[in-house]
């Protein structure tokens, strides 16, 4: 059971994560962010419930809407920032944008901009754990659109048939780019695809962090101790576009605002002050807190040196190491 202390940091991370976008958006329109961005604005409770969840020495896999999972795993958000912005103090050098962000050390395996790519790399690292009989878990986030790609089933069979330590968190947030869910799956939830691997698939409700976090500590659990891998559906909502391209004409503002409704922070907070977990004092000085990093991360940011030309061709092949 979780303690009011660990109830108040996923509400912490969860402004973090917030407060992160919505400044990296701002920088954006600024001009500031090189290439462009994929917010997950709305569906925070996901990746603070899930990686609350697993232990610090789990690993997980990301996908180009992946800050999220960077910062509820530990990711340092100067580091974060300097990447949006091209500096050579970022995560890649100022090389790889908002996309391609990764932390070996926190054991996040990566972030990456091709659709699904994120899933087989975790189940070579689940088979991988399990070939050395080690106890940890590996989970794999990825979004609606990702579930129809052949490396899913492919992962899913090849995960199922050797129990590998891994868990498969869906993140269907309604829409793939611009096609609404139901014109591209044609049963009633994701998670029902789990039933031709003879593995539990759970769908849930996204928006809120108690239940992804009971979800998936079940999985973990399932994962760890030798029975093989969970499908998880985290049914959400993202409240800004597919990208900093999208002018957002195939969905209403009605349909929006509804959602709204469901915000996962404002509903964790609302829920915390009815126990008495939460006062509503602490919760503006948490918001202070949280603006007040992730001011000191982008003044970080904005004076870190650009990178120096001449080591362009450094970083270009794998076996390359850091000076």
């Amino acid at each position: 059971m979780l303690t009011r202390d660990e109830k108040l940091a996923m509400l912490e991370k969860m402004l973090l994560i917030r407060a992160f976008e919505e400044k990296a958006e701002k920088l954006f329109m600024r001009n500031l962010v090189h290439g462009t961005m994929h917010l997950s604005v709305g569906e925070e409770a996901i990746p603070v419930g899930a990686i609350f969840a697993i232990k610090s020495t789990d690993y997980i896999t990301s996908t180009h809407r992946g800050h999220g999972h960077m910062i509820a795993k530990g990711g340092d958000l100067k580091k974060m920032f300097a990447e949006f912005l091209g500096k050579d103090t970022g995560y890649c050098h100022g090389r790889g944008g908002s996309m391609h962000i990764a932390d070996f050390g926190l054991r996040n395996l990566g972030a990456t901009g091709i659709v699904g790519a994120g899933i087989p790399i975790a189940t070579g690292a689940a088979l991988a754990l399990k070939m050395q009989n080690k106890s940890d878990v590996v989970l794999a986030f990825f979004g609606d659109g990702a579930a129809n790609e052949g490396v899913f089933f492919e992962s899913l069979n090849m995960a199922t048939i050797w129990k590998l330590p891994e868990i498969f968190l869906c993140e269907n947030n309604q829409y793939a780019m611009s096609s609404p869910v139901k014109r591209f799956v044609p049963t009633p939830n994701i998670s029902d695809r789990a039933s031709a691997f003879g593995i539990p698939g759970i769908s849930i409700d996204g928006m809120d962090v108690i239940a992804v976090y009971e979800t998936v500590k079940a999985a973990a659990e399932r994962a760890r101790s030798g029975k093989g891998p969970t499908l998880i559906e985290a049914k959400t909502y993202r409240f800004k576009g597919h990208s900093k391209s999208d002018k957002n004409l195939y969905r209403t503002k009605e349909e929006i605002e509804e959602w709204k409704k469901k915000d996962p922070i404002t509903t964790f907070a609302a829920r915390l002050m009815e126990i008495g977990d939460l006062q509503q004092n602490e919760f503006e000085n948490m918001k202070e807190k949280v603006n007040a990093i992730i001011e000191e991360a982008v003044k970080f940011a904005i004076d870190s040196p650009e990178p120096d030309p001449k080591t362009v061709e450094k970083f270009v092949y794998a076996d390359e190491k850091e000076n």
